[in-house]
């Protein structure tokens, strides 16, 4: 099957269109983070960077960090831009450009978010981390792909009774981590948690500056939301995009989040740089051990 140039999308030198890349120009083991500042926060500790890309939003810097060959690339917020991201990151992994086509074997790609959320239980302390081992999307991004297989409906049924949903909103998905990976990354000073992917930062996680949500009591359902004696721990807006399309392209995605902030005690990290940071480090040392 060829690609037509309107599907598979490319820069006159060849690279993929938005990200900027070269095939050879990513590791198999991918860093995403939001902002794109955050890109050199990851590879100032790279003992190598051969690579330094950029367009729009998506920064890339790939290098080696204790041998191991990393790329750190920056998503922007929102799932829009994780469709397009795992998008170009699997065709610059399994699709041959010259022939615009589908390679015949087919590579897995490791892809670890490091990222910020807030918490909405009480019990869990700003600068802490939490790996999401189930993502909830609000979004809808996974219903516009073939996904039925993948997704866990009766999380995302039950969800929706709680919350009395709003046949307007999109329907929630859920999705699963990769448990390999996980387990790679775990250790005692990780939570495990319920993320909650929002499509939105104000509205959407029932923040109210000058306009009326249409649901003012959305976040404290979300928080009191129980499914087999779990809650939702915490709310970010990429984590859901992430696991669905890494699940349905046959690659492996785990979710790092830094509680930098708690809804429900109103309390933000005292000194965030110090803890996304220590979440970095963490995260890079787990990867390369």
């Amino acid at each position: 099957m060829q690609l037509s140039p309107s599907e598979l999308i490319l820069n006159a030198d060849g690279s993929i269109y938005h990200l900027n890349l070269l095939p050879e120009d990513i590791a198999d083991t991918i860093i995403t983070v939001g902002d794109a500042d955050r890109v050199r926060s990851v590879s100032k500790y790279f003992e190598t960077i051969e690579i330094k890309k950029g367009k729009r939003e998506f920064l890339t810097h790939t290098g080696t960090f204790h041998g191991k060959r990393l790329t750190v690339l920056s998503t922007g917020i929102g799932t829009d831009n994780v469709d397009i991201v795992l998008n170009e990151l699997d065709a610059l992994a399994n699709i041959d450009f010259p022939s615009r086509s589908p390679k015949n074997s087919l590579k897995t790609l490791d892809i670890v978010r490091i990222g910020t959320s807030g918490a909405v239980q009480e019990d869990i302390p700003v600068d802490s981390f939490i790996m999401s081992d189930l993502a909830i999307g609000l979004d809808g991004l996974l219903h516009f792909y073939d996904s039925s297989d993948i997704l866990h409906r009766e999380i995302g049924t039950a969800l929706m009774s709680h919350c009395d949903w709003s046949e307007e909103k999109p329907h929630p998905y859920v999705v699963e981590y990769d448990r390999k990976l996980g387990d790679l990354l775990n250790s005692n000073r990780i939570r495990l948690g319920i993320t909650l992917t929002n499509s939105g930062f104000y509205g959407p996680q029932g923040r109210k500056l000058r306009l009326n949500p249409s649901d003012e009591g959305l976040t404290r359902k979300i928080a009191s939301f129980i499914y087999e004696g779990r809650k939702i721990t915490n709310l970010e807006m990429e984590t859901s995009g992430i696991y669905g399309l890494a699940k349905l392209l046959g690659h492996r995605a785990v979710s790092m989040n830094c509680i930098l902030a708690n809804r429900v005690t109103g309390t933000f990290s005292p000194d965030p740089s110090k803890t996304i940071n220590a979440l970095i480090e963490y995260t890079l040392e787990k990867l390369t051990s």
